[in-house]
């Protein structure tokens, strides 16, 4: 039977993934059989396991900080919001609707909660420790009654729960006594510690605060973890993009921030590269400096492909060469058709008319691991390389003729999410866009995966310095 933690935040967004996928590496260099776990995510970053299910980006990557394979058991309940407060609702990897925020809350939390039941008992089983991940804050009372992702978890587990707060947007101390006094007192009996989180500073003038939140609240100050640049680790919602940036490169690529962006950590490897500026454009007139358009995923193409010509990106992204990548691939066909209206209220429409595409919206949903060869022409450049493995998750089908890849003249498409992990791949696309620069062609020099299995090692060693490790393993062993 396994031992279990469970990190839960003052608010959204505080250091709950990261501490979480911290915790993974840390017990799996201790050589114990770890697994993460969060009852239910509500993100469009998904993935696709080696069976075809569907979970959450984030437990992939703390099932990488922990060496396992990522399992749907891991979330098995996953929200994808797809607009007017309604959400694609998948429970154990397989899509079982769309619903609203009410009809889930009211009528099917519950149902969804005896599928994390069964996950957490066949987990609990099969490893020694469960490191757990609450969602926002387990203090929202309008939503607390139906709420199966923080309390209730760790009174059905009895898992001890750690408090995490962001002190870097300020109100840390306020968020901490605020969190524990909405708490019952038998939730707040479950928590045993708080930490400290994005510290900026000198630690030393932030003692007289940690001396009163440890006699305010009762709760001892488990760490105060220092704010980390370049983490390297995939992000779980797009809030996050908002700090993304990366070196000031030769290159500038543009991703376009969609409303319903999904899958953005494919383009974390580019965002690597020191000879790449990777930035996400919110408005047409940030596409100028671009030497590459790229459009994301997204988790309604329709509404998405509307917005874009609502907001003059069609006249930039008909002038630069673009790559798009599953719904963003779909956009620059020349048709969209949705007879069942399962995306939009729109039944067809026109695409960029970029690629000779059409594509129909359906209710099935097409989620599958690929491997594959890639030869095309791109920007002038033949792009040629073996075994590139990525994923699949689109509805909708398009006429591709057993293609993967789809190219004409400075445009290419695909549905695979993360095709630039592949780095042979990667560098011969930035090549292609340099010699249309009249700049010299790079090696490849970096190995993308390997630099990931680097940043959960960095990451380790940064939370064991700064976290009482000792207290910790007391609270969750003994």
């Amino acid at each position: 039977m396994a031992k279990y933690v469970m990190f839960q935040g003052t608010a959204s967004n505080v250091g709950k993934s990261i501490l979480t996928t911290a915790l993974c590496r840390i017990y799996f260099q201790e050589g114990l059989k770890v697994t993460p776990f969060k009852a239910q995510n509500m993100s469009n970053n998904s993935f696709v396991t080696a069976n075809g299910l569907e979970m959450g980006r984030a437990q992939v990557a703390q099932a990488e900080a922990a060496n396992i394979a990522p399992n749907v058991l891991m979330n098995p309940v996953l929200l994808k919001p797809t607009g007017n407060a309604t959400s694609q609702v998948i429970i154990n990897g397989k899509p079982v609707g769309i619903m609203s925020a009410a009809e889930y809350h009211t009528s099917y939390a519950n149902t969804a909660f005896e599928a994390a039941k069964i996950a957490m008992k066949k987990l609990s089983d099969d490893f020694d420790v469960m490191v757990i991940e609450g969602a926002g804050s387990p203090a929202e009372v309008n939503l607390k009654a139906n709420d199966i992702v923080n309390m209730r978890v760790a009174k059905h587990l009895n898992a001890p729960v750690i408090l995490v707060a962001d002190i870097d947007r300020g109100g840390c101390l306020a968020s901490i006594v605020g969190t524990l006094e909405l708490l019952d007192e038998d939730e707040r009996n479950l928590v045993k510690g708080v930490v400290i989180n994005k510290f900026r500073g000198d630690v030393k003038l932030f003692l007289p605060a940690v001396e009163f939140l440890e006699n305010k609240t009762g709760k001892p100050v488990l760490g105060i973890l220092p704010h980390i640049e370049k983490l390297g680790i995939d992000d779980e919602d797009s809030v996050s993009l908002d700090e993304k940036f990366s070196s000031s490169g030769e290159i500038n690529i543009a991703v376009i921030r969609l409303n319903k962006v999904s899958n953005f950590t494919d383009f974390e490897s580019l965002a690597g590269e020191p000879d790449v500026n990777l930035f996400y454009a919110k408005d047409a007139a940030e596409l100028e400096t671009a030497d590459l358009i790229i459009l994301p995923g997204s988790k309604n193409t329709s509404e998405d492909l509307i917005w874009l010509k609502e907001n003059n990106f069609v006249a930039q992204i008909l002038k630069k060469p673009v790559i798009g990548i599953c719904g963003g691939f779909q956009m620059l066909g020349r048709k969209l058709f949705d007879p069942a209206k399962t995306e939009s209220s729109h039944v067809e429409l026109n695409g960029l008319n970029l690629l000779p595409l059409e594509t129909t919206f359906s209710e099935n949903k097409f989620t599958k691991q690929v491997t594959v060869d890639a030869d095309f022409e791109f920007l002038s450049s033949h792009i040629k390389a073996e075994n590139l493995d990525g994923y699949e998750i689109h509805s909708g089908v398009t006429n591709l003729d057993g293609k993967k890849f789809v190219t004409a003249e400075n445009v290419l498409g695909t549905y695979i999410h993360g095709i630039f992990d592949n780095d042979n791949f990667r560098r011969q696309i930035l090549n292609a866009i340099r010699r249309k620069k009249n700049l010299p062609p790079l090696e490849v020099t970096r190995n993308f995966r390997a630099e990931k299995q680097k940043n959960y090692e960095r990451l380790a060693k940064i939370v064991r310095e700064n976290l009482n490790m000792e207290l910790l393993n007391k609270i969750i062993f003994d």
